[in-house]
């Protein structure tokens, strides 16, 4: 069975992805910071690791222990919602640290094996908040912006050695715990003089006109990994795929 490691397994995308791929009889490693056994089904082709993907060590340890690894899904995200002028630049590296350097730290740790079978496949997961400009996520949208040039010139790079290289962009899904835990801090990061601007844009959070379950994106994974089209882009979920470019 082809094996599959999948970053930021604990909720959200991630979770669905990883029984999405069990489902469908993949050997899936399963990536978190802390395992946790309660939230997917004891399976002999489930394996749980511990993963920080901003710890060079931890990654190292997680490769090693994760045998030949055939797909990576680079799903591990957080968020960061907020007016960018009082954003404490601790937090805005700390976005980078995992958006943007996590998932270049993963991808070359996976790069050499994958270089040595000539064959392979690298899912990189952004936002949709590369797809169109989006207020109050400007430092989130740059470190997934980053990863969508990262992703294209690599695919170029790596598919000399017959490695496929992808992304997919997800749309807003408001019952993520990802978004749950972005908007309880946004908060905090609304000065008052952007309060009349913020409060239209939030409530257009909390009632979006269109939504991307978790279902979406594990489905975008999917098809992402079996592409042999050439094709980059996957967006995921109905929002996503309205602000898409056509084509």
């Amino acid at each position: 069975m082809p094996s599959i490691l999948i970053t930021g397994c604990s909720s959200g995308y991630g979770l669905a992805t990883a029984r999405l791929f069990l489902a469908r009889g993949f050997t899936v490693i399963a990536t978190m910071r802390t395992p946790r056994e309660d939230i997917l089904p004891p399976a002999a082709n489930l394996r749980l690791l511990p993963l920080d993907v901003t710890d060079e060590a931890s990654i190292a340890r997680a490769v090693s222990a994760a045998g030949p690894i055939d797909m990576l899904v680079n799903n591990a995200g957080i968020g960061a919602a907020g007016a960018f002028e009082t954003m404490p630049m601790a937090r805005v590296r700390a976005v980078f640290d995992t958006n943007t350097f996590g998932v270049m730290a993963m991808t070359q740790a996976v790069i050499p094996q994958m270089r040595l079978r000539r064959a392979g496949v690298i899912v990189n997961v952004t936002s949709s908040a590369t797809l169109a400009p989006m207020p109050l996520v400007a430092a989130y949208t740059a470190s997934k912006q980053a990863i969508e040039g990262f992703t294209g010139s690599l695919a170029h790079e790596l598919g000399h050695f017959g490695i496929r290289v992808k992304l997919v962009e997800p749309g807003y899904g408001p019952t993520t715990r990802f978004t749950e835990n972005t908007s309880a801090s946004a908060g905090a990061m609304i000065p008052e003089p952007y309060a009349d601007f913020a409060a239209p844009v939030f409530a257009r959070f909390a009632a979006p006109a269109l939504t991307t379950r978790e279902s979406d994106v594990a489905e975008a994974v999917w098809t992402a990994v079996h592409d042999e089209s050439g094709k980059l882009r996957f967006p995921a979920g109905p929002d996503a795929v309205a602000l898409a470019p056509a084509g």
